[in-house]
């Protein structure tokens, strides 16, 4: 049974797609769990069986998103073993916290941790081999929520320079395509940030009005996931100088007062 297996979480939705990647991850008579996301019983007894004789050595998760990591505390002390991750979070408190570059070791296998913050601040993707399991960091066939810009194009660019052959999201499928994949999620940032100071440059001045100018074909369940990746451009071209932004929590209704820096955005 040497190999990674995937297993389907039952929580599909708008912002889980199909749901859930969970993966037994084996080598020799070893395994690890990766994200075994919801606390929900079927999940359990799924991954349970799918662990049979093997020995678990730990349950690892990629961050502590409620569809990624809850069922790893209970999971984990039914079967004996640490979880890992790289802080506590919502219904999740790794027994061993891990940072960039820690390895855990199993069998003939290696993980080696990857922080990438973006996403979110404790996100981790894990590389075994030329194979990247990229958690909610880069899924399949969609982007991803962004809370903070700048740093997610930074650990897009760690990804990118380990030139993974295959990536293992945390919703999706695999992806065998990696490097052409990682090079669209950046073009697409880029783009998105373009337009995005199109907007302001044409008039919108609240999160709201830059969603409307900008993410007019999202769906409308998602424009709160949207708003939040467009506060996190908005953050990040304030970083640069590019806009003045104040009241920058604001979202819906609430203004941001969005300026235009005019020698930067008149070029």
């Amino acid at each position: 049974m040497t190999g990674v297996h995937r297993l389907l979480a039952p929580n599909p939705g708008p912002m889980t797609g199909p749901g859930t990647n969970t993966y037994l991850i084996v080598s020799g008579a070893d395994c690890v769990v990766l994200d075994p996301g919801p606390k929900e019983e079927s999940h359990r007894r799924a991954i349970v069986g799918a662990i049979g004789d093997l020995r678990l050595r730990a349950v690892v998760v990629t961050h502590t998103h409620p569809d990624h990591a809850p069922l790893a505390g209970s999971l984990a002390a039914e079967l004996g073993v640490h979880t890992y991750g790289y802080a506590p979070g919502p219904e999740f408190s790794p027994s061993r916290r891990l940072r960039d570059g820690d390895r855990l070791r199993f069998g003939e296998a290696v993980l080696a941790a990857v922080h990438t913050p973006g996403h979110t601040t404790d996100h981790l993707c894990f590389r075994m081999g030329s194979t990247v399991f990229t958690g909610d960091h880069i899924i399949g066939g969609s982007t991803v929520l962004v809370q903070e810009m700048g740093d997610y194009f930074r650990s897009l660019d760690r990804i990118r320079a380990l030139r993974p052959e295959r990536l293992l999201p945390g919703h999706g499928d695999p992806i065998d395509d990696a490097a052409d994949v990682i090079a669209d999620y950046i073009a697409h940032r880029r783009d998105r940030e373009a337009q995005i100071l199109r907007a302001v440059r044409d008039g919108a001045r609240t999160v709201r009005a830059v969603v409307q100018a900008v993410y007019g074909e999202v769906d409308p369940r998602l424009r709160p996931a949207a708003a939040g990746s467009a506060l996190a451009h908005l953050r990040h071209l304030a970083g640069q100088g590019t806009i003045t932004l104040e009241h920058g929590e604001g979202a819906g209704d609430e203004p941001a007062r969005i300026e235009a820096v005019r020698d930067a955005v008149g070029t």
